[in-house]
């Protein structure tokens, strides 16, 4: 008897299943209100797709077609432009460009470091970063101009040069011509106008790690011992690693594919990439190997924006696990 009464409150297992999904649909429309992040995140997926992931896919199919006499493309499967581009004059560019980079952002990096430090260490942290970030404010192309004026042989450089050249010679009673110094259109000057140019890069993100870095750490290091200049290069450096890692990455891409600074500023001898891919659009009209080098451009660069993102999921883990 008591057993039927049981079995007779309890409702059958459709009705179990029905009222489960049920609290599941409500539950999932519950979160679904709480957090609209997906619905909002629709207009940048389609905006990523249409802007970077189609212009992509655009250029590597470029890449792997055969050019046209009249500067176009023919439909057809090739890797002509990749056996063009793994040519010892293309190599060389290549290689010319890793080392112009790579001397770019060292230099970069040593100058941001201490800048970035004595930064978030002032007081007037505000007046600081606008001097920073006012070149942002000014066209790339107007910056490039006053250094063209300033490396020129009538500029300052020279002038400065002139005055001390012909002081030195006045003085040692000689009688020597002065001759303006070549500054400009060397590898020098696009490194040095490269490095001026995407400093602000490194400087903010590295002030970002040092801002936010606990520094009753360096005062533990020296309590238990350890010099100042060894608590910079034990405490401080490792705990500010994500900003050195974005820094780098900051400097790298832009000056790897940089056009404006070596054709204004440079000869042939300082021509990088982004010379080459200009030149193979604008003057040979050979899209295919334009787009051949673009694809390594884009390579290269996604790879070190790669290579950012797991450093800092891996720093994240390591800071959550010693929390724990």
């Amino acid at each position: 008897m008591d057993k039927n009464m049981i079995s007779e409150e309890q409702p059958p297992a459709e009705k179990k299943s029905f009222l489960l999904k049920l609290a599941e649909k409500a539950e999932y429309a519950r979160h679904r209100k709480l957090n609209p992040g997906p619905g909002y995140a629709w207009p940048m997926g389609a905006w990523f797709t249409i802007f970077f992931i189609v212009p992509i896919a655009i250029i590597i199919c470029y890449s792997f077609m055969k050019r046209d006499t009249f500067g176009g493309v023919i439909h057809e499967f090739s890797i002509t432009a990749y056996k063009q581009m793994l040519s010892k004059a293309y190599a060389y560019i290549f290689l010319r460009t890793l080392w112009m980079t790579l001397v770019s952002t060292a230099v970069s990096i040593l100058i941001a470091l201490p800048c970035g430090y004595a930064i978030a260490r002032s007081r007037h942290q505000n007046v600081w970063l606008i001097l920073v970030i006012i070149p942002f404010l000014t066209n790339s192309l107007i910056r490039v101009f006053a250094w063209m004026s300033i490396l020129s042989e009538n500029g300052l450089l020279n002038y400065l040069y002139g005055i001390g050249f012909k002081l030195v010679h006045f003085i040692l009673r000689d009688d020597a011509v002065f001759s303006p110094y070549k500054f400009m259109y060397t590898k020098s000057a696009v490194i040095l106008v490269s490095i001026y140019m995407y400093l602000p890069y490194a400087i903010l993100p590295i002030f970002t790690a040092v801002d936010r870095f606990d520094f009753t750490l360096l005062e533990a290091a020296r309590d238990l011992g350890a010099s100042k200049l060894q608590s910079m290069l034990m405490i401080l450096i490792p705990g500010i690693k994500s900003g050195i890692i974005s820094a780098v990455i900051f400097t790298f891409i832009p000056i790897f594919g940089n056009y404006t600074i070596p054709q204004l500023l440079g000869s042939t001898e300082s021509y990088m990439l982004g010379n080459i891919i200009m030149d193979q659009i604008q003057k040979a009209r050979n899209l295919p190997l334009a787009s051949a080098f673009s694809v390594i451009l884009t390579l290269v660069s996604m790879a070190a924006i790669l290579f950012m993102i797991t450093s800092n999921k891996h720093e994240q883990k390591m800071k959550t696990s010693s929390k724990e």
